[in-house]
């Protein structure tokens, strides 16, 4: 006898919503089968339970649904294993590229907001309040605040 799963179980043992495991089912990663007489009833596998795992695991990683979907296909196919190997290494080469790449903007990122927050807290020490220089305060400071006109 076959493992069999309701979404309510899967949605509970994942920490997802059945909304979720409905829209993976969408996009094709899952397809369980209909049960009841009108087939609202859906009866996930332990394939589609496999799927799943695989699945939020791939998007924990940052992996798209598209490659997530080539990936378990690949996977499921009954050929040769190196072929397998080398989808999964090509896809993985290309992840890691992209994260290199972000994270190389996020350094530079946190690079710019320690110069600038080093700049306010050098003028906040100094005591200078008003009419500081635009190339001193940096793009992202606040606005001068401006003196009040004599009534």
């Amino acid at each position: 006898m076959t493992t069999q799963y309701t979404i309510t179980e899967l949605a509970r043992e994942f920490d997802v919503t059945p909304r979720a495991i409905r829209f993976y089912e969408d996009q094709g990663l899952l397809s369980p089968s209909r049960e009841g007489s009108s087939g609202l009833r859906r009866v996930y596998s332990g394939r589609d339970r496999t799927r799943l795992k695989l699945t939020l695991r791939g998007k924990r990683l940052g992996f798209t649904l598209s490659e997530i979907r080539d990936l378990l296909d690949v996977y499921e196919s009954p050929t040769d294993t190196v072929p397998q190997l080398h989808a999964f290494l090509d896809t993985v080469a290309r992840h890691r590229d992209v994260l290199e790449r972000q994270l190389e903007d996020l350094n530079a990122t946190l690079e710019d907001l320690a110069q600038y927050e080093a700049q306010a807290r050098a003028l906040l020490e100094s005591g200078t309040h008003a009419a500081v220089g635009e190339e001193a305060r940096g793009p992202a400071a606040a606005p001068q605040a401006r003196e009040a006109k004599p009534a």
